[in-house]
């Protein structure tokens, strides 16, 4: 029986290696470093010879131009010649050459910073001062401007006043209105205010780098005046929240009144003009006018909807007492009378700017399709003037072809009469006359729109009449009394025309 194998010890240059592993990669020992640095680096310096001799042939043999180690001083030494091994080889054909050790490579500290992947803590600042923020202006429960133009990361908004992530996005980048109620606060954007209510704080959002416009000044001078009165004797009054809540609404829809007007005085003033006459400035503005009031109209649309879809919630209205959830006092689903009152004000006041945009616009449409149809009608006259012109030359041409005839230069009997010059001049007239008189006629006839047609085609028994014209459209009763209606016209319109030639008979 074979005795069993016994395990092979390791070398003592791979243990060697293993050590200077764990002690110049992993403990970074100041010892392994200054041997490090005492070592001299073959690979390098041998790198370097071969990057600097000249190839001048395969067998010729050059000197190295003289170097000098990091670690040496006195004068250079001069390089032996080096024989073809070296030069087919490389420096690792020479005889006695050390091989490369693992303390021969660049240690980490050699690197640069940006090269390594473990510079998180780096990033991570890097991305905290790009973050972007928010121009706030805060007022307190007393009315009182405490912070303008503060600015506040997102980070730092979002753990102070307990909100959401996507609940700043909606406020940051969107441009929808949205009315968000969450446990402690009431989130608005809508058109020029982006606002932020809670109990007793009310912030005003402004992106970074922009200005404050007139409607924001507006709005904080009148939720000031708003925060600061105070109820009288015997009446409890709105809370807090509800008072902004009106300033932020009030702001809105007079800003809504303020473009409305803005538009609509031109729009009817242009409309005003092409009832009189029509140009192609004055279209041009009225298409500008009609992408604006649309634009309006959807804008107005977004806002009443907004406060539509809060009303519709009963969750959210019975969640906007603010107030009264810091005293522990929670209502429940359908007591919120204030609330709802008070947008359903609103959205009233917003539905109805929403319809005046809605017949404005029904307006402009009206417009366009009476100018359209007066400049087809105005195209139709002019293609029928032009028919009659063509018609008017088809019986000229026909006059000019008889006497072209009469003209050739052919002998014939009527040159030798004395009658022969009239007759030719009236057979042309004639002629071209009645050219003319039957394509006026045809002309008119095609110009004619008939509603009805008074022949009928004889039927045979038993088989139901189909109306074809504009009758077909209505009922039997309807029809009847139509056709009665017509038949009675003219036999009215036959009698007058008797009575008229009466006196000429």
């Amino acid at each position: 029986m074979q005795p069993a194998l016994r395990p092979t010890a390791p070398s003592r240059s791979l243990l060697r290696f293993l050590r200077s592993q764990t002690e110049a990669v992993f403990l970074h020992a100041p010892a392994a470093r200054a041997q490090l640095c005492r070592r001299p680096r073959f690979l390098s310096t041998a790198c370097w010879r071969a990057r600097a001799q000249p190839r001048l042939g395969f067998f010729y043999s050059t000197t190295n131009p003289t170097a000098r180690k990091p670690g040496e001083s006195g004068a250079p030494k001069r390089e032996r010649e080096t024989t073809w091994q070296e030069r087919l080889w490389g420096s690792t054909a020479r005889k006695g050459a050390k091989p490369l050790k693992p303390d021969d490579l660049p240690s980490h500290h050699d690197l640069a910073p940006s090269s390594t992947m473990f510079n998180s803590r780096r990033v991570q600042t890097a991305k905290a001062a790009l973050e972007p923020r928010l121009r706030c202006t805060e007022v307190d429960e007393h009315g009182k401007v405490i912070l303008v133009d503060g600015e506040f990361k997102k980070t730092e908004l979002i753990a102070k006043f307990g909100l959401l992530p996507r609940d700043l996005r909606k406020i940051d980048s969107s441009n929808l209105p949205h009315i968000l109620v969450r446990p402690s606060a009431i989130l608005l954007n809508l058109l020029h205010l982006k606002v932020l209510i809670k109990h007793d704080r009310v912030l005003l959002f402004d992106v970074y780098g922009s200005k404050t416009s007139y409607p924001q000044s507006a709005f904080m001078y009148d939720l000031q005046g708003r925060l600061q009165q105070k109820p009288s004797q015997g009446s409890s009054g709105l809370p807090y929240e509800f008072r902004a809540l009106e300033a932020v609404l009030t702001s809105v829809t007079s800003e809504m009144e303020a473009d409305f007007e803005a538009v609509r005085e031109p729009v009817m003033h242009i409309l005003s003009e092409l009832e009189d006459d029509i140009d192609r400035d004055k279209l041009r503005v009225l298409l500008i006018l009609s992408k604006r009031v649309s634009t309006f109209e959807q804008k107005a649309k977004l806002v009443r909807d907004a406060i539509e879809e809060l009303l519709e919630a009963d969750d959210d209205l019975a969640a906007m007492y603010l107030t009264e959830k810091t005293h522990d006092l929670y209502r429940g689903m359908d007591e919120h009378t204030e609330v709802e009152m008070l947008l359903e004000s609103y959205h009233k006041l917003t539905d109805e700017i929403v319809q005046e945009a809605g017949n404005l616009v029904s307006g402009i449409r009206n417009t366009e399709e009476i100018v359209r149809a007066i400049l087809d009608a105005n195209r139709n006259s002019l293609m029928l003037m032009e028919l009659k012109f063509s018609v008017g030359t088809l019986g000229l041409a026909m006059g000019t072809f008889l006497a072209g005839l009469y003209g050739m230069n052919l002998n014939n009997m009527i040159e030798e009469t004395g009658w022969g010059f009239g007759v030719v001049t009236g057979a042309s007239m004639a002629f071209s006359l009645l050219v003319c008189w039957y394509g006026l006629k045809k002309l008119r006839k095609v110009q004619r729109i008939k509603m009805m047609s008074h022949e009928h085609t004889h039927l045979p028994r038993g088989v139901a009449y189909r109306e074809e014209g504009a009758l077909g459209l209505l009922d039997s009763r309807n029809r009847e009394m139509l056709r009665r209606a017509h038949m009675q016209r003219a036999s009215w319109a036959s009698a007058s025309k008797k009575n008229w030639l009466k006196p000429w008979r």
